[in-house]
């Protein structure tokens, strides 16, 4: 995954200056899946869109025109081995996706597969909830804001998802260093605004 700012220093070999701009200031973003087929997403401020390699002739083809995120998921991604490490308000959610109520759609499905970029693209597809809060080790969350969540952010946002840190969109926090980290709750729509109003104690159940 990768984002592009435009530079603010006026000349010469570009400054930790230029990078520390807020994610909605980014020219560009995008990441690459390799596995089975290999897939380039990018945005560049016009949609998001998603080409696969075809390797009988080596290029990248158009396959994702337009890419958007579904307003409401079935599937929630998080490391649940970190769940004594999380606090109450977070635990609540989580608990609140694993009960059976079929009128709002629960139970919702586990799908973690440990990578940021491949749970996301799963959520932009399908749609769903990747998480990673902040808990007893990581405070403040493990996430890098500059290099992973800012990027991610803005092609989640340009698909029609949503992505915050649990009360601050991220594409609004000004980083004060390269290697800043952040809490991340990133995918559709609904489900980011749902998991916001349990992190910030408005609800329980």
């Amino acid at each position: 995954m990768f984002g592009i700012f435009r530079r603010v220093t006026p000349s010469g070999p570009g400054t930790e200056e230029d990078c520390l701009q807020p994610g909605f200031k980014l020219a560009a973003a995008a990441y690459v899946i390799y596995g089975s087929s290999t897939i380039f997403v990018y945005c560049t401020g016009n949609g998001v869109h998603g080409f696969t390699l075809d390797p009988s002739v080596g290029e990248f083809l158009l396959s994702h025109e337009n890419m958007r995120v579904p307003r409401r998921g079935k599937t929630y991604s998080v490391n649940e081995g970190n769940y004594e490490k999380w606090d109450t308000n977070f635990r609540s959610y989580v608990d609140y996706l694993k009960k059976d109520d079929p009128n709002s759609g629960r139970p919702y499905t586990s799908r973690y597969i440990g990578s940021l970029v491949a749970d996301l693209h799963r959520n932009i597809l399908h749609g769903g909830i990747f998480m990673y809060p902040g808990d007893k080790s990581y405070p403040e969350g493990k996430l890098r804001l500059v290099y992973e969540c800012s990027p991610l952010s803005y092609i989640i946002e340009h698909a029609g998802g949503r992505a915050s840190d649990g009360s601050r969109r991220i594409l609004d926090i000004v980083p004060t260093s390269i290697h800043q980290r952040t809490k991340l709750l990133i995918g559709s729509e609904e489900d980011v605004k749902e998991a916001e109003d349990f992190v910030q104690g408005k609800r329980r159940t």
